[in-house]
């Protein structure tokens, strides 16, 4: 069994500092295929590999890969341990119990040296940092990696364009589980997309797509009225932008649209507005097309793009 935890804080320029949070796992089987195309080597330790692939799944849909602090793997790391001895996985830390670092990520980072610019120091350029956490009964980081990129509210923080550094650490029980921790930092909102991009995960042509997820295990739950869903399908802007979903759509090649749960801003509170989801509300159909659309606007720029994955 796998568990997952993802938080995020954003505070761009010119707008107030705020937070979405959720929590939630991800129990489907490993999911990442020995052949997938391109597939880095990973057999370092968990969180190492982890962090590596979220690297390559950021290159495969035309992000900048993260750079590695030594300190912030020193929060992660320290994040890590305190879930490990405490036996919880967790983001918020309580003081006193062993372990302690920071309450908050903010904390942590802070802790481990990090400097965050105050929001109203003269040339702020704002900055955004973000955690996911994976907990599991193995230590493969690549299968954790991959699980946390299937639950939706987990992948905003993985695919956020504009992170520039990232820390990773691991902690194992012995005999239990194996907590990964990995925290995404931008300190300046000055990367990421060029005004009006966006990136799609599926990406286009990708293959060996898992065909269904497990929502009850994210919380909150995106489907709330059932467990098994489709595999989600997302489209990423920079945390600065404001997307609008005009149309977003996904069938079989050749068949009719897909009864599909959307998740934008408006209709749900835990989607920032630089990003939008649909999750089909039943398992794909394995080793078959399924074709995208997408239409609405990102940045006020006009956004119309088809592209197409299959199944495993």
């Amino acid at each position: 069994m796998a568990r997952s935890l993802r938080l995020i804080l954003i505070a761009p320029t010119l707008m107030a500092a705020f937070l979405l949070g959720a929590c939630g796992g991800d129990n489907s089987p490993p999911s990442v295929a020995i052949s997938t195309p391109g597939a880095p080597v990973v057999n370092s330790d968990p969180a190492t590999d982890a962090l590596t692939w979220f690297n390559f799944r950021r290159q495969q849909i035309g992000l900048s890969v993260v750079t590695r602090s030594a300190t912030i793997d020193v929060a992660s790391q320290g994040h890590s341990d305190y879930q490990k001895d405490n036996n919880t996985i967790t983001h918020t830390e309580i003081a006193g119990k062993p372990g302690f670092i920071g309450v908050d990520l903010r904390a942590r980072l802070l802790a481990a040296g990090i400097t965050i610019p105050d929001p109203n120091s003269i040339g702020f350029a704002g900055y955004a940092f973000g955690e996911v956490i994976s907990s599991a009964n193995n230590n493969v980081g690549e299968n954790a990696a991959e699980d946390l990129i299937g639950a939706i509210y987990h992948r905003y923080v993985i695919f956020e364009p504009m992170y520039k550094q990232a820390g990773a650490g691991v902690a194992t029980i012995k005999n239990g589980a194996t907590y990964i921790t990995v925290d995404f930092l931008a300190i300046g909102l000055d990367s990421g997309l060029a005004t009006g991009a966006f990136v799609h995960y599926p990406f286009t042509d990708q293959t060996q797509v898992p065909t269904d997820v497990l929502t009850d295990n994210e919380e909150p739950d995106p489907v709330p009225n059932q467990n098994q869903a489709g595999y989600p399908i997302s489209v990423h802007s920079n945390t600065d932008n404001t997307l609008i979903v005009t149309s977003f759509t996904v069938k079989p090649r050749g068949g009719a649209n897909l009864s599909v749960q959307l998740l934008t801003s408006d209709l749900d509170v835990h989607t920032p507005s630089s990003a939008a989801a649909i999750i089909p509300l039943a398992p794909l159909t394995a080793a078959t097309t399924y074709d995208v659309h997408f239409v609405g606007t990102v940045a006020s720029v006009a956004a119309d793009q088809t592209w197409s994955f299959t199944t495993k």
